[in-house]
């Protein structure tokens, strides 16, 4: 049995479409591995004023949606 053939999206070389591949269907097993990016310990650290100015800042951004949502036309 052939799996289809397919090109990757990223680097453009030529794979074998398997069931179970990990990643995404249009990139090569090499291109859809996951990035070590999102490791934790990488991630500033913030301190409790950082966090409480960030909070404030993501209330006021969400109300201000809100509002742009909601109004009323009048």
């Amino acid at each position: 049995m052939s799996f289809p053939v397919k090109t990757c999206v990223v680097c453009h070389e030529e794979f074998e479409l398997k069931p179970d591949k990990p990643g995404f269907a249009n990139r090569c097993p090499q291109c859809s591995a996951p990035e070590e990016a999102s490791d934790p310990s990488t991630q500033p650290h913030m301190d409790a004023d950082e966090r409480k100015t960030a909070s404030e800042a993501n209330a006021a951004r969400r109300k201000a949606i809100r509002d742009l949502l909601y109004r009323k036309d009048s």
